[in-house]
């Protein structure tokens, strides 16, 4: 974790969510300075996998949760894949709390049996697992059907954003030589940059939720939204969403169907 209170993360509800299914809790990140080296994400993500001592480490960002009543689905399916090296979990996004978008399967479960083998350093963001040295694909591992809820940028106001955004352009631009789609590396062009992803993204958060149905220890702090924080209305986008068929076909296909198939289909590695 680094400066979740000024970032606005939701770090004691998430502290409170993996203490309740975990036997024992690391963070790491503290120590991150305000402009960090884009390859210091998978150095901390690798930290945190080498010091963990259980049978499976899960690798979760301050801002994923897990239901309180998947534990026992949870624990039943890692004892099931206990000979796989990881296990993946689909990602549920959030912009606003009422719809979600099956944003895609998080290879974050290592079997540390397999620890020898596997790094968090790979893909474009250099912090996802490989497994001797190559990529994993998420298709040869199982896929648990215990959802990882995210609440991405939800609780920030939009000076948050905007410092939080520009602060990731730059780390970007000194590691690849770019900043790609990220703006210039200011505040301004970088928020306008994300906003602009963001309104291309919201009208794929098709699966609509009730607010009971969200994880216990995120309920509170989702009820006290207010309209500064992005998560209240999208900056405005919520009260004029609208999505089309194509979306809904690809949302309804991974909610429903892209974990039996994979689990059903798939090559181990």
């Amino acid at each position: 974790m680094t400066n979740p209170d000024s970032r606005n993360d939701p770090w004691h509800e998430a502290l409170s969510c993996y203490q309740s299914f975990a036997e024992e809790v690391i963070t790491t990140g503290s120590d991150w300075p305000e402009e960090f080296k884009w390859s210091d994400i998978g150095k901390f993500f690798q930290e945190g996998l080498e010091r963990s001592t259980g049978d499976w480490n899960i690798r979760m960002d301050v801002d994923y949760f897990f239901h309180e009543n998947a534990y026992t689905k949870l624990i039943k399916y890692l004892k099931k894949y206990s000979e796989y090296p990881l296990v993946s979990f689909p990602q549920f996004q959030f912009y606003t709390s009422d719809r979600f978008h099956v944003k895609t399967r998080l290879c974050i479960g290592v079997n540390k049996k397999f620890t020898k083998n596997i790094r968090l350093n790979g893909g474009g963001d250099l912090c996802l697992a490989t497994y001797n040295d190559e990529l994993i694909n998420p298709n040869k591992i199982p896929n648990i059907p215990v959802p990882v809820y995210q609440y991405d940028s939800v609780f920030r106001t939009k000076k948050i954003i905007k410092s939080d955004r520009a602060r990731f352009a730059r780390a970007w631009n000194r590691e690849f030589g770019s900043f790609g789609s990220r703006g210039n590396g200011d505040e301004e062009s970088s928020y306008n940059a994300w906003f602009t992803d963001v309104m291309s993204k919201y009208p794929k958060h098709i699966h609509k939720i009730n607010f009971e149905n969200h994880p216990k220890y995120i309920k509170n702090s989702l009820e006290k939204l207010d309209e500064t924080q992005f998560g209240y209305s999208a900056f405005g986008l919520k009260n004029s969403w609208k999505s089309n068929s194509s979306n809904y076909l690809k949302g309804y296909k991974s909610l429903y169907l892209d974990t039996f198939i994979n689990n059903l289909t798939r090559d181990k590695i």
